[in-house]
C-alpha cells in the first residue's frame, strides 16, 4: 500500500489514482479499481510491488498481471469512449524505490475481444455454480434427519444450533460425550443454510479424529438422501499431503508443481464431479491429484472456493495467517462455523499467537547457512548477545520488546527473503524453519500488548561454537531464548467470531462458561446451552477420596494408599481400567509400587514420546474380554478422543486435580490474568486454603485442571448401556468449589481409603499384559 501511494505521489496534477471501473458481459458483472490513469498521455498504470531481481518473477505471474491490466484497460475504454489506450505494468522495487515500467499500446477492439473471451470462460463455471447452489438449497430445505429418532439431548442441541444460526449469533453448547454431538450440530446448520444464504459451512476440529467424525456425519446425511448435491472437502496439513517432501514447491523442482495451472482445470472438474454426495477426504483428493499430476495440497486449497462444506483444523480459520478466514474475507462469503471439542480452543489459540526465537537454533542454522545470508545472521547473533547484558538472571519478564534486536531481526528476514526468492529450487529445511519462526516472531512483535508477555531465558547452548569464531561470539556459553507468550487470545479471536454469520462451539467440558467466553473473546450476545445428559448417575459410581493428597509434596506418601485402593476395586470387579496421573514421573513411581504390591494384576503404560504404533498397541489391550490397568498421563493422548465402550473400559482412577505446575511462568500468567479480568491478583491463592481463589488463579490453574479431569472421566461412560466407576483420588475433590465444576449428572460420594495393607509376596514373574495381536 505504501509503495502504491509513493508511485502515485510521483505523478502529475492530472493523474487520477484509484480509478473505480465497472462493466458487464451477459449475466456477468465485473468491477475493480485501477491503480492510476494519466489522461494527458492516455496511460493506464497497474502497479506491482516486489523486492529482489525483477527477472525472477515467473512468467505465469506476469501473465496474471497483464490480464488484470488489460481488463481494466477495456473497462476504461468502454467508460470513456476510447479507441485505444497505453497500458503500463509498473514494477516498483520496495528496497531500491526504483520503478520499471513495461508499456504497450492496445486497441479497444482487442481489449474487448480479450475481455469477452475471459468472461465466457468464467461464465461456464458461474452458470454451473449458480445451478449447483439452487439445487443444493432446494435439497437442504427438504433434508430429513438421517436417523429414525433423535437421541436424548440431540434435539435440544440441534434446535439451539438452528436458532442461533438463524439469528446470526454465537453459541456455546455443553453436551455429554456419547449423545452424537457431531450429527446434532451438522444437520441443523445444513437445514439453516438456504434461508440464511450461507455460502459455506466450516467444520473446525482440534485433532484428526474430530475431522473423521465430521466426515462420517456429513457422509451419513448424504447417504440418507440419494444424489444430495453437497460438496464436502477435507483440508490436510501440507506435511501430510506432500508427495515430494524432499523437493521445493517450485516448477523447476517438483513434478507436481511444474505445469500445475495447466492441469488444474481438469483436476478441479474431476474433483467437483465426484464431490456431489461423496466427500473429498485426504485419500480421494490424493487419487484425483495424482491422476491429473497436480499437487494434492494446493488442489485442496483451490477447491475451497467450489465446496459447500470445508472440514479442517482450528488453524485454518483462527490462526494469524488462516487460509479460510482470508478467503472468506476476500470473497465476501457468508459463512457459519462449527467448532468441535471447543475446550481445546484456549490452549490451541494461545499457541497460535505466541512466538519463540531460540539463539541455539540460529547457531545451528549458521553452521550450514549459505554465504549470502551469513553476515545478517552474524548481526542477529550479536543482537542476541547484547540481550545477555540487559539480563543477569536465568529467566526474566520484560515490559517491552528490545527495539534494536527487532531491527536486526527484520534485516535478517529481508535478507533471507531475497535469498529464497532468488533460489526458489533450493531445499534448506533448517534455514526455512528458522525463517518461518523469525517471520512469526516479527508478526507477533507487531501486535504485542497486554494480552501477552515477553520473557527471556538464558541457558546452555549445545550448538555453541559451531561454524563461528570469537569475533562473532558464536562460542558464547549461554544462549538466549525469547518468548512472546499469549495469555488472553480474545483480542485476536473476537474479529474472527464477528466475521462469521454464526459460530457454534461445542464440547463435553465448557464450564464455567465465563472462562471460555472471556478468554476466547466471544460476543456478549453468545447463547449458552447445557444439554441434558442421556446418562444417569446409576450408570456411574463416582467417589471422591477424602484422605489422599496428590499435591507435589505429598505424592510419595500417596503411592501405597492409591495402589491398594486401585487393587481393591479391581478385585471387586475385574475388568479394564485406566489410571491417570499428573506426570510421567508420578506414573512411573505409582506403577512400580503397584506391581510390587499387586503382581497378579496386568498393567501397561503410556511412555514418553509414544509414537502412533505405540498408542495403537496401548489401546488394543482394551478388549471386551481382557482385564488389567493401563497407566496414562492426564491431558495426554488417552485422556480424550478415545472411545472404549462396554467392557473395553469399566473404570478410571484419577490421581490428580490436573492443575498446571506452579512455576515462575504460570505465576506470572496468573497475575496477568487477574489484571486483565480486573480481579484480585495477589499471590498465593490455592484451592483448599480456606480463602476464595481469585479469577486469575481459577483461569490459570483450577478451570484448566478440572476440564482435563472431566475429559478423562468421560472415557468410561460412552453409551446408555455402559456402567462403570470413577475414583477422584485427592481430598480437594471433596471441596464444594471443585465439585461445582463437575458434570451435573454425577452423584459424587465421599470415600475414606483404608490404611495400606502389608505388601503381597513378590511373584516369581510379575504379570504383564500380553503382546497385542497383529494390527488390522
Amino acid at each position: 500500500m505504501a509503495g502504491h501511494a509513493l508511485v502515485a505521489s510521483r505523478r502529475g496534477a492530472d493523474y487520477e489514482a484509484e480509478v473505480s471501473l465497472e462493466g458487464g458481459y451477459k449475466t456477468l458483472r465485473v468491477r475493480g479499481r485501477a491503480d492510476g490513469y494519466d489522461p494527458v498521455n492516455n496511460l493506464l498504470e497497474e502497479v506491482k510491488t516486489f523486492r529482489g531481481d525483477l527477472h525472477n518473477i515467473a512468467d505465469n505471474r506476469r501473465d496474471l498481471h497483464w490480464a488484470q491490466a488489460k481488463i481494466y484497460g477495456w473497462l476504461l475504454c468502454m467508460d470513456r469512449g476510447l479507441q485505444d489506450i497505453n497500458i503500463s505494468l509498473v514494477y516498483f522495487d520496495v528496497a531500491s524505490m526504483q520503478e520499471t515500467p513495461l508499456t504497450e499500446l492496445f486497441t479497444a477492439a482487442a481489449l474487448k475481444e480479450y475481455f469477452e473471451m475471459l468472461c465466457e470462460g468464467f461464465l461456464v463455471w458461474a452458470t454451473q455454480e449458480m445451478a449447483h447452489r439452487l439445487a443444493r438449497d432446494e435439497a437442504l430445505l427438504a433434508l430429513k434427519f438421517p436417523h429414525p429418532t433423535f437421541r436424548l439431548g440431540q434435539r435440544e442441541l440441534a434446535e439451539a444450533v438452528y436458532k442461533t444460526a438463524s439469528a446470526g449469533k454465537c453459541l456455546m453448547a455443553q453436551a455429554t460425550t456419547g449423545i452424537g454431538k457431531t450429527i446434532a450440530t451438522v444437520f441443523p446448520l445444513l437445514k439453516a443454510a438456504p434461508k440464511q444464504q450461507l455460502d459455506k459451512i466450516f467444520f473446525l476440529a482440534a485433532k484428526t479424529p474430530g475431522r473423521r467424525l465430521a466426515l462420517d456425519a456429513f457422509e451419513r446425511i448424504a447417504d440418507s438422501r440419494a444424489g444430495l448435491p453437497l460438496r464436502i472437502l477435507e483440508l490436510v496439513a501440507r506435511d501430510k499431503a506432500c508427495e515430494h517432501p524432499d523437493k521445493a514447491c517450485h516448477g523447476d523442482a517438483c513434478p507436481l508443481a511444474k505445469g500445475f495451472y495447466d492441469r488444474l482445470p481438469a483436476a478441479r472438474s474431476a474433483a467437483v464431479a465426484r464431490a456431489n454426495g461423496l466427500a473429498l477426504d485426504k485419500a480421494a483428493l490424493r487419487g484425483i491429484a495424482l491422476t491429473h499430476q497436480v499437487c494434492p495440497y494446493y488442489l485442496s486449497q483451490d477447491l475451497v472456493a467450489w465446496s459447500d462444506v470445508v472440514i479442517g483444523d482450528y488453524n485454518y480459520y483462527f490462526d494469524s495467517s488462516a487460509l479460510l478466514h482470508g478467503m472468506m474475507i476476500g470473497n465476501q462469503w457468508r459463512v457459519a462455523a462449527l467448532v468441535d471439542e471447543a475446550h481445546n480452543m484456549v490452549e490451541r489459540t494461545r499457541k497460535m499467537y505466541s512466538a519463540r526465537l531460540d539463539q541455539a537454533q540460529l547457531h545451528a542454522v549458521h553452521a550450514s547457512a549459505p554465504r549470502a545470508v551469513r553476515p545478517t545472521l552474524d548481526r542477529l547473533n550479536r543482537s542476541f548477545n547484547d540481550l545477555h547484558k540487559m539480563q543477569m538472571v536465568a529467566w526474566q519478564v520484560h515490559k517491552e520488546l528490545p527495539v534494536e534486536f527487532l531491527k536486526a531481526l527484520q534485516q535478517a528476514i529481508s535478507t533471507i527473503t531475497d535469498f529464497l526468492t532468488a533460489n526458489p529450487t533450493r531445499v534448506d529445511a533448517d534455514l526455512q524453519a528458522f525463517y518461518f519462526e523469525a517471520l512469526h516472531f516479527a508478526r507477533m512483535a507487531e501486535t504485542f500488548a497486554a494480552h501477552s508477555m515477553f520473557d527471556i531465558t538464558l541457558g546452555d547452548d549445545s550448538h555453541s561454537g559451531a561454524g563461528g569464531d570469537a569475533e562473532t561470539a558464536w562460542a558464547l556459553p549461554d544462549c538466549a531464548v525469547l518468548n512472546i507468550r499469549n495469555i488472553v487470545p480474545a483480542p485476536f479471536l473476537a474479529p474472527r467470531f464477528a466475521a462469521a454469520r454464526s459460530v457454534a462451539l461445542f464440547s463435553a467440558t465448557l464450564s464455567p462458561q465465563d472462562f471460555y467466553r472471556d478468554t476466547l473473546g466471544l460476543p456478549d450476545t453468545t447463547a449458552w446451552i447445557d444439554v441434558q445428559s442421556p446418562f444417569s448417575h446409576e450408570q456411574l459410581r463416582v467417589s471422591a477420596v477424602s484422605n489422599i493428597s496428590t499435591r507435589y509434596q505429598h505424592r510419595d506418601n500417596s503411592l501405597t494408599r492409591i495402589a491398594d485402593l486401585m487393587a481393591r476395586q479391581y478385585h471387586a470387579t475385574p475388568g479394564n481400567y485406566l489410571a491417570f496421573l499428573s506426570s510421567y514421573d508420578y506414573l512411573q513411581k505409582l506403577k512400580t509400587v503397584f506391581v510390587q504390591r499387586h503382581p497378579d494384576i496386568m498393567v501397561w503404560e503410556q511412555t514418553r514420546q509414544m509414537d502412533e504404533a505405540g498408542r495403537e498397541e496401548f489401546l488394543q489391550r482394551f478388549t471386551p474380554s481382557s482385564e488389567g490397568i493401563g497407566f496414562a498421563v492426564l491431558g495426554g493422548a488417552f485422556a480424550e478422543g478415545v472411545d472404549l465402550p462396554g467392557r473395553r473400559l469399566i473404570g478410571a482412577f484419577i490421581a490428580t486435580l490436573g492443575l498446571p505446575q506452579v512455576n515462575a511462568v504460570n505465576e506470572e500468567i496468573r497475575k496477568r490474568m487477574g489484571d486483565w479480568f480486573e480481579a484480585d491478583s495477589s499471590g498465593g491463592e490455592t484451592a483448599g486454603t480456606g480463602s476464595t481463589p481469585s479469577r486469575g488463579y481459577n483461569y490459570t490453574y483450577l478451570y484448566p485442571g478440572i476440564q482435563k479431569v472431566v475429559q478423562a472421566a468421560g472415557r468410561v461412560i460412552r453409551t446408555q448401556l455402559d456402567e462403570g466407576v470413577i475414583y477422584l483420588m485427592d481430598d480437594r475433590f471433596t471441596q464444594p468449589e471443585v465439585q461445582a465444576l463437575l458434570p451435573l449428572w454425577w452423584k459424587v460420594g465421599r470415600l475414606h481409603a483404608p490404611a495400606p495393607t502389608p505388601a503381597a509376596a513378590p511373584a516369581p514373574t510379575p504379570a504383564a499384559a500380553p503382546a497385542p495381536g497383529p494390527r488390522p
